[in-house]
């Protein structure tokens, strides 16, 4: 399997990059939340768990419940996307698809596993075109072609088989119990389930999200899924292989089949579903080294933007801390470069040639900064070397997505970003839970009006680009120092971005760090939580030529720690219902 064996190679190949790195004092006190002046560079003692951060205490406890008895991170985290897909199925489930990260605190190595979805044999470039044109995305969306192959439980069977402590069926417990005897429902669910429209509002939500007096579910009432206790208890007995054959494969097919505007899925796309297990894409940051899973996750975009972060002219303005319009206007300017290179170049390596090395390129990522500052309007795409130059795309990347981050007692670590796309993705359920529309999250358009093909196009086994970018962060000699994540659509690198530099440059605390303003800049638009930044800052802003706009993207939902040397300063975002915890 590929992995990334980090203290075998980094002692020799960052010994010189770290001569001259500032390294930032260590802290300490006790507890999760901690306040902290800096992350410590070099722990006194291994990151240890447990420590589990995710987007919803029923999860959590899930998660900590199996590492009480012993279980390692990905078992734990098998466990918290079981109850995730129940409890939130606006983000995440069983019919979605996923990146996870894996750091073996044995080896080292860092593994970056790949559940992406993939789009079926019948696709065609033009999947999502009717009568000559594109479909309007919202129709996309709610038809039977969004769906692709779900890829989590696949996932999560290939990286529990490798790094699994427990049996495998010992897993879902949790899951199984609170979708037969019924769970709380959350207000942000509730709020979901209230939307007047859209994926909500199909013949399965209605179904699933009515009581029996003609009402809607609200905040506080009891929700119980038999199917899911069902489905769960299946994949407990059967393993994962049994979503992708027999009935609930059988299930999938019939639902994406249905009208309006079925889909082309069928039981042996299911069956030939294959995870992936990449090596991690790895760079140094600072005293750290910053790991994302490669293409066709958007990751290395987010290693362009802190490499961009670190020439000299970003690394001083950046220096003025989370109080400084200039630190923020540099953030801003970053971005736009970033998002500018993605769209252009990324896309799943094995259709299309992505310019990782190039992208990453010492002195073209000294280029790309140094147009920074005279930014006046959207960034244009640059040429890395080795790239080959795409039309733009027009993907969409809408809301309904999760990030869990696991560390268990022998410091072994997961940190995955988990989807089904948009809020309850395509609105089609089959066995309990909700199926993905990650299908539009290709380019509609194969090629541009003058026929130039663009990266992220449709095809028949492809993956789509994705911005899910799960972190783990370790120290120059391998050592866990911690990992985040984010859901956030597109704005996930601009959010974990966010993280990164509030943590590891700014000095604050991870809570702190986590619930800083938004600041999303892609093209022309600012889109910011316009009320966080205070008058003060959003003044300094505009005279920067920073003019802000209600952020349009899904909100952010941090999750994550560091290792402060002897205890986890852990985070949630306070824009959802998260919480971290430690024992």
């Amino acid at each position: 399997m590929p992995r990334s064996p980090f203290r075998p190679l980094f002692a020799a190949l960052m010994a010189s990059a770290l001569a001259g790195c500032q390294t930032l004092p260590a802290t300490t006190g006790p507890g999760v939340g901690q306040p902290a002046q800096a992350a410590t560079a070099a722990p006194s003692a291994p990151a240890r768990g447990p420590f589990v951060a995710a987007a919803n205490p029923l999860a959590v406890e899930a998660g900590l419940e199996v590492l009480r008895r012993g279980g390692s991170a990905v078992d734990a985290a098998v466990a918290i996307q079981a109850v995730l897909g129940l409890v939130e199925p606006q983000s995440s489930g069983l019919g979605g698809g996923a990146f996870l990260m894996v750091f073996d605190a044995d080896t080292g190595a860092v593994t970056a596993y790949d559940g992406r979805e993939v789009a079926p044999a019948a696709a065609t470039p033009e999947l999502f075109y009717e009568n000559g044109r594109p479909l309007p995305f919202r129709d996309a969306v709610l038809s039977g072609r969004s769906t692709g192959v779900p890829g989590a439980v696949a996932m999560l069977g290939l990286a529990q088989k490798d790094h699994g402590v427990l049996a495998w069926s010992d897993l879902f417990g949790a899951a199984e119990r609170l979708a037969r005897d019924g769970f709380v429902v959350s207000p942000r669910l509730a709020g979901m389930i209230a939307l007047p429209g859209g994926q909500g509002r199909t013949p399965w939500a209605e179904a699933y999200f009515t009581k029996p007096d003609g009402t809607r579910y609200v905040a506080g009432d009891t929700l119980r899924n038999p199917a899911y206790a069902q489905t769960v208890a299946t994949l407990a007995r059967e393993g994962a292989g049994a979503l992708y054959s027999g009935p609930l494969a059988e299930a999938i097919v019939e639902t994406t089949g249905a009208g309006p505007r079925p889909g082309g899925l069928t039981t042996a796309d299911l069956a030939a579903y294959r995870p992936i297990a990449r090596e991690a894409l790895c760079r140094p940051f600072r005293v750290y080294v910053v790991c994302i899973p490669p293409p066709p996750s958007s990751g290395v975009a987010l290693l362009q933007l802190l490499a961009m972060a670190e020439t000299p002219g970003a690394a001083a303005a950046l220096a003025g801390g989370a109080a400084s319009p200039e630190a923020w206007t540099m953030f801003a300017q970053l971005q736009r470069l970033m998002y500018a290179d993605r769209d252009r170049y990324v896309g799943d390596p094995a259709f299309v040639g992505v310019p990782v090395a190039g992208l990453l390129d010492p002195d073209y990522v000294a280029g790309r900064a140094a147009l920074a500052p005279g930014l006046t309007g959207a960034a244009e795409a640059g040429t890395p070397p080795g790239g080959v130059f795409r039309a733009p795309d027009a993907t969409r990347e809408p809301a309904g997505t999760s990030h869990f981050v696991v560390v268990d007692a022998r410091g072994n670590a997961v940190s995955m970003t988990t989807t089904v796309e948009s809020v309850f993705g395509s609105g089609r359920m089959a066995n309990g839970y909700f199926l993905n529309n990650q299908l539009t999250d290709f380019s509609f358009a194969p090629t541009t009006a003058e026929g130039r093909p663009v990266a992220n196009a449709v095809a028949a086994g492809k993956r789509p680009r994705s911005s899910m970018a799960p972190v783990i962060l370790l120290d120059r000699q391998g050592r866990l120092v911690g990992a985040l994540g984010s859901p956030g659509g597109s704005a996930i690198l601009a959010y974990v971005a966010k993280g990164l530099i509030g943590t590891l440059v700014w000095d604050l605390p991870v809570q702190a760090a986590f619930d800083l303003p938004n600041l999303v800049a892609s093209g022309s638009r600012f889109g910011a939580d316009t009320a966080r930044f205070g008058p003060t800052l959003e003044a300094g802003l505009e005279a920067n030529g920073i003019l802000l706009a209600p952020n349009a993207s899904e909100i952010s939902g941090l999750h994550g720690g560091i290792w402060r040397g002897d205890h986890w300063d852990g985070g949630a975002d306070d824009r959802r219902e998260g919480v971290a915890r430690t024992e």
